[in-house]
């Protein structure tokens, strides 16, 4: 069942941010990517008070993903990506993302916080930290 509410081409546009952001960390690191995402609409917390869909949250500015201003963002989703996208949306966590908010690849090694968010650990080139349950609830 659905965590968050979506359509066909949201969940298209959710798959297309998970490839574009984390295609060459493999299925894992495409998941974790969605969890972030999902966590953003699910969260309306901190800075992502009023997202509420997954367009909104893929062009939130600022706070966005710096995907959406490649051309490899705007290809067509391909069936394997929407079925991982599905996952995630249906509530599938991945650890360290399960509760994350933020991600990023860091030069060296991850920050011990980023945006005042706990590192939660890292999976291959990205790290991603997470809010306290005190201050971002719906994601826990």
């Amino acid at each position: 069942m659905a965590v968050i509410k979506t359509n066909s081409n949201d969940t298209k546009m959710l798959a297309r941010l998970m490839r574009a952001e984390a295609e060459g960390e493999g299925d894992l690191g495409m998941l974790m990517v969605g969890n972030v995402g999902v966590n953003r609409v699910r969260g309306n917390c901190i800075d992502f008070r009023d997202i509420r869909s997954i367009p909104q949250m893929v062009f939130q500015s600022p706070g966005g993903f710096e995907a959406t201003q490649k051309s490899y963002f705007y290809q067509r989703a391909r069936d394997s990506e929407v079925r991982l996208a599905k996952r995630v949306i249906n509530g599938e966590r991945q650890h360290p993302a399960s509760n994350a908010l933020w991600f990023f690849r860091p030069a060296g090694g991850c920050p011990a916080t980023w945006y005042d968010q706990a590192n939660t650990g890292r999976y291959k080139a990205h790290c991603f930290f997470a809010p306290t349950p005190e201050d971002c609830p719906n994601v826990y």
